[in-house]
């Protein structure tokens, strides 16, 4: 499996703390990104990544882009047309903004930050 493309907190022998040091790990703290993992081995949630990274690339395949700087905002606004506009069955069929208003309500443990200034009820 690629773990090592995306973290360096998987071993042999399980897991272990972030030691800041990997190329990805520096990139989200320079963004302020929490970078959290799906368990390993878990097929649902693995599944879910797959699909969306399957939709990216079917955008990337049928699109021609005339920059690198297209290329961005086509993906940017692909991202925000699928986080606030395309239900997702393993959320309640609810797009996943919507699920993260929910959940902050419900559980703002689970969240470090609040959901706000993004389309959508805020009730």
């Amino acid at each position: 499996m690629g773990y090592k493309a995306f973290t360096d907190r998987i071993t042999v022998v399980g897991s272990r703390q972030p030691t800041g040091a990997h190329l990805l790990d520096q990139l989200c703290s320079r963004h302020d990104i929490d970078h959290r993992l799906i368990p390993i081995r878990r097929l649902p949630t693995n599944g879910m990544v797959e699909r969306f990274n399957g939709r990216i690339a079917e955008v990337l395949a049928t699109t021609r882009f005339k920059s690198a700087e297209d290329l961005f905002q086509t993906l940017n606004r692909y991202v925000y047309f699928y986080n606030h506009h395309i239900p997702q069955q393993s959320l309640g069929h609810q797009a996943p903004v919507q699920a993260f208003k929910e959940w902050q309500v419900r559980q703002p443990e689970l969240l470090n930050r609040n959901v706000i200034n993004h389309s959508g009820s805020d009730t």
